[in-house]
Formats: structure tokens, C-alpha cells, sequence
């Protein structure tokens, strides 16, 4: 490999497929490597332009004639909880996260399985293996982290640590903020509404960090599967012009900010 092909990143574009998201349409992807010295600065960019990390891969759409797909950051500093958020916080309060290397375990495995067979089962996911599990934590290039949430037990205020595993994020801390990766729960506890903690729990460490933004990935108006990346305000939505602000739900988005 020449030293022209490892500093300047390659391109590539794939081949139409059934969109995930919208029925009746198509989606395609623009993406290239992460790896290297540099991979880490090149990821920072690329976020801040609308790509979205796979183990070492950095994607974003690239749709004939669609532009559903809209990057979303939180504005960590001035987000305030709503009613429900601060509901959902008192259900979780016997939750505690623990920061830690990306390294996987079975244990992470075994909730990723029971994930990915009550909410996934025919989704491109369901069929991978603890193998596949692995590499999705550890090839990164990148500085990732994972989170576990764990209950708290009788030992757990000496410790500081919880026991039974409940969920698992994958997460990159970038120069302005963490982007989730991936995140994933126990199935069978719906009502604890894990999935809108954790984001919540990652704007609080963003805002411990003094990282201004949580990269929640992209919304989709009008798909039910996206709908609730919307609640979490203020946020910065992505548009040809840069990054637009929305304040409340609804609302159109403001003047580019940097």
C-alpha cells in the first residue's frame, strides 16, 4: 500500500437495496476504511458530516432521490428533561452504567442474543454469531467504549459495582461528543424503557466530559423506528447548509450553527 492510498481515503459506493426503513424504496451507501494513525481524526470528520461508524467502516446514505436520512446530534449542555425523560430516570434508579474497555464478553453476547431474536429476528443482524458479536466490538480503530447497565445489589454502594446485566452501548467518544453505536437490552424489560435511559445517561456523562454533542445517528421522519430520536431537545439536525437547530418538536430547523 502506497503512502498516497493510506493517508487519502477511498470512496466506494454499493449497489441499490430494499430500504430498512421506508417500504418501496431503495437505499444505497457511500463509505470507506477506517484504519491507521489517522483513523480516529478521520471518523471526528466524517461524523461532523453525516457518517455513521460499522466496526471499521464509516458510512452515510447516499439515496437516488431521497433525503430521509438526517444526521442528529443532542445539545448536551442545554438539554432538560421532560416529564417522561425524569419518569424514566426514577424507573432506572436501581440502574447503575459502568465504563469499560471494548472488550466483548458471553455475558454481553447473551443479551444481544435475546435482543436481536425479540426485536430483530429478520433484520440484517439476526443471524450473527458470537464471533460476529466480537468483531462488531473490537474491530474499531477508533476510541470506543462499553457501557454496561447493571442492577445495583445488596454490596453495590462499596463497590460500585451492579450485578445482572440489563444493557450494553457501544459508543465512540469523539472530540465534541459520544456517538452510540449501538446499543442493545434485555427484551424483557420493556417497561424500564432502557433504550431512551441510555441516551439519557449519555448525555449526562457528555455533559460530565464537557462534550458538547451526543450523536444519536439519523432520523427518519415518518418512520416509526426513528421517531424517537425527535424527543431529545434542543438538537441539531443536518442539512446541506450544516448543522440546523430544533428546539421543540415540530419545529423547523434554525440557522446553521457550527
Amino acid at each position: 500500500m502506497t503512502q498516497h492510498s493510506r493517508d487519502t481515503p477511498q470512496f466506494y459506493l454499493t449497489a441499490p437495496s430494499p430500504c430498512p426503513y421506508l417500504p418501496g424504496r431503495h437505499e444505497r451507501k457511500v463509505f470507506t476504511h477506517l484504519v491507521g494513525e489517522r483513523a480516529g481524526d478521520l471518523n471526528d470528520l466524517l461524523t461532523h458530516g453525516g457518517f455513521r461508524r460499522s466496526q471499521s467502516i464509516a458510512y452515510r446514505p447516499a439515496c437516488d432521490q431521497c433525503r430521509a436520512c438526517v444526521s442528529v446530534r443532542v445539545v448536551a449542555n442545554e438539554f432538560r428533561p421532560s416529564r417522561n425523560f425524569r419518569k424514566v430516570m426514577a424507573r432506572n434508579a436501581d440502574i447503575i452504567g459502568e465504563q469499560r474497555s471494548a472488550v466483548p464478553t458471553s455475558e454481553q453476547y447473551s443479551v444481544f442474543r435475546a435482543y436481536l431474536d425479540a426485536r430483530h429476528r429478520h433484520g440484517g443482524m439476526a443471524d450473527m454469531t458470537v464471533l460476529d458479536y466480537a468483531m462488531m466490538v473490537e474491530d474499531s480503530h477508533v476510541e470506543t467504549r462499553i457501557i454496561e447497565y447493571r442492577k445495583r445489589g445488596p454490596d453495590s454502594g462499596i463497590t460500585g459495582r451492579g450485578e445482572e446485566l440489563i444493557a450494553v452501548a457501544l459508543t465512540d467518544v469523539l472530540s465534541d461528543g459520544l456517538s452510540m453505536v449501538y446499543s442493545f437490552f434485555e427484551p424483557g424489560q420493556v417497561s424500564r424503557s432502557m433504550g431512551t435511559f441510555m441516551i439519557l445517561d449519555h448525555i449526562a456523562r457528555a455533559r460530565r466530559q464537557g462534550l458538547p454533542y451526543v450523536y444519536l445517528g439519523y432520523w427518519i421522519e415518518g418512520s416509526k423506528k426513528m421517531d424517537y430520536k425527535a424527543r431529545f431537545l434542543p438538537q441539531q439536525r443536518l442539512a446541506p447548509s450544516g448543522w440546523l437547530r430544533v428546539d421543540a418538536q415540530g419545529d423547523a430547523a434554525s440557522e446553521p450553527q457550527d
